[in-house]
């Protein structure tokens, strides 16, 4: 098989697919191809699991070793990320009797035999047992290649196919993940208003009680005091409101979404997003003054866990 025609079915088969699906780092997928009557079978599978970059680890028997760099390339195009670990090896059909030589095979081992006793008078024929040995050995050999890679391409689009599979449940986790939070920032938001300016009113409440036990209002016009603590308490407010925070996390979502629908390759920009709503669910703990939102925020912070789990899969 051409070289260049099996780096066109290559790119057909799966770079014309890329951005379509959401896919997992993590997959398995096995295929045999038959090599021909009394040669046995090619084996082949394919384990992926999560990883930064892609690392190929093959594991091929001697007569599959020439087909290491197209697996390779094979692989390359159909994985962007993740570890995998591929085995791939031969086994030989069981033989009722000797196996029939062919008429190439016997001529070619006569012409060998005329020339090495030519060079050596002194070397015995060939006997019929060593000459079913060897042409056992060498039978279909030349034919390995095309089954080999036959099973080759069958294994990657089955693990290609894997990937995609265990994909889609993740993303279909993530997406009720984000459902989830995006529930909980509603609930948050009422919230807001409410606890601002109920902490507002406590402020300043206690900003008149420590003026009064400090006996300053003698020497300070009241309208300077009251002034004062209006700026107090208005500043106070803005460290304590959440809203700036809330909107952030409905930005991170929509985006974790929009990605979720466009698919390819996601992984590291979803983890990236995955840090900016653990900061946001951080800072509104931090913020918090009241229960309610405590506990939003701790639940925030469960939900984004799991999916920080699930997008470390993601390819």
């Amino acid at each position: 098989m051409p070289r260049d025609g099996r780096n066109e079915s290559v790119e057909r088969g799966y770079d014309g697919a890329r951005g379509m699906a959401v896919y997992s780092m993590t997959g398995y997928a096995s295929a045999a191809v038959e090599l021909g009557p009394a040669l046995g079978s090619v084996n082949i599978e394919a384990r992926s699991v999560n990883g930064r970059f892609l690392d190929l680890n093959l594991r091929l028997t001697d007569e599959l070793r020439p087909l290491e760099p197209a697996l390779r390339e094979m692989l390359a195009a159909a994985c962007r990320r993740g570890k995998i670990e591929v085995r791939a090896g031969t086994t030989r059909a069981a033989e009722d009797g000797p196996a029939q030589p062919s008429a190439d095979q016997l001529n070619r081992l006569s012409r060998l035999q005329t020339q090495v006793q030519a060079w050596l008078p002194q070397a015995r024929a060939l006997s019929v047992s060593e000459v079913l040995a060897l042409c056992r050995g060498v039978a279909g050999s030349a034919d390995w290649e095309a089954p080999a890679l036959e099973a080759a391409r069958r294994c990657v689009d089955g693990l290609r196919e894997a990937r995609a599979r265990e994909g889609a449940r993740l993303a279909e986790a993530l997406t009720e993940r984000t459902a989830q939070l995006r529930e909980l920032a509603r609930q948050a938001a009422p919230l807001v208003p409410a606890v601002v300016q109920r902490q507002q009113q406590r402020f300043l409440e206690r900003w008149r009680e420590a003026l009064a036990t400090a006996q300053v209002g003698a020497s300070i016009p009241e309208s300077t005091l009251h002034e004062r603590a209006l700026a107090e308490a208005a500043a106070h407010a803005l460290r304590i409101d959440v809203a700036e925070e809330l909107t952030r996390l409905a930005s991170h979502l929509d985006e974790i979404d929009r990605l979720l629908g466009k698919g390819g390759e996601l992984g590291k920009r979803l983890d990236f997003l995955i840090q900016e709503l653990h900061r946001e669910a951080n800072t509104l703990g931090s913020k918090s003054t009241v229960l309610e939102l405590s506990a939003i925020s701790v639940d925030m912070k469960v939900l984004i866990e799991q999916m920080r789990e699930q997008v470390q899969n993601l390819e």
